[in-house]
């Protein structure tokens, strides 16, 4: 789906339906989708016990007990692996801001959907910034075309318009998703050590500086 034209249904509130979704397995044969199923088991058990920069093939291919011919078929290479990974984990956080409760889900301003969107996103790169680390790291670009970041843009560039009718919602979307890269991330809370408060802080202080 485009994100050059998010709309609301009445002109006050998102219409749900038009937002994509995390990108989902195809359909596909039982003993595939178990395949599947153990191949990212075996991954999610090194990211956790080893980190995901242990994360190799031929090691999930030993870990889940299945050819490493048909790992690369499933998945291609590491990065597409982690950010399958990546992928299933978005889920629960996109189920959260498209339909749970507010203010992260409808039945709030959008003022403060933004905010709670924002606070939590914090949240979810700080407490998965290893994993978003390797996969960005293998593959710069693949972030911008996953499922998980289409759909973020796209809720934002809903509440964006909802804001201030008007706006190029499609960029300030982007924009607002810029200091959420995993590398930028990495420096903020790593290198110099800044808290997730102190960056939640930092986020909403930057989008009023002109207000």
């Amino acid at each position: 789906m485009s994100t050059e034209n998010p709309r609301a249904g009445d002109g006050t509130a998102p219409v749900l339906d038009l937002l994509p979704t995390v990108d989902a397995p195809a359909p596909e044969r039982a003993d595939a989708a178990r395949n599947r199923r153990r191949i990212l088991d075996a991954a999610a058990r090194i990211v956790a016990e080893e980190g995901p920069e242990a994360v190799t093939m031929n090691q999930v291919a030993h870990a889940s007990g299945i050819g490493v011919g048909t790992v690369y078929r499933r998945f291609g290479d590491v990065s597409q692996l982690l950010w399958a990974l990546l992928d299933e984990r978005e889920r629960a956080f996109q189920e959260a801001y498209m339909s749970g409760p507010p203010p992260l889900g409808p039945g709030a301003p959008a003022a403060e959907r933004l905010d709670a969107f924002l606070d939590a996103l914090v949240d979810r790169v700080v407490a998965q910034r290893a994993l978003l680390l390797a996969a960005h790291s293998a593959a710069p670009r693949a972030r911008y075309h996953s499922g998980a970041y289409r759909v973020m843009h796209t809720h934002l560039a809903l509440l964006i318009g909802e804001l201030r009718a008007g706006s190029d919602r499609t960029l300030l979307a982007h924009l607002a998703l810029a200091p959420f890269s995993p590398d930028v991330m990495h420096h903020l809370t790593v290198e110099q050590e800044l808290s997730a408060e102190r960056l939640k802080a930092g986020v909403r202080e930057l989008l009023t500086l002109r207000s």
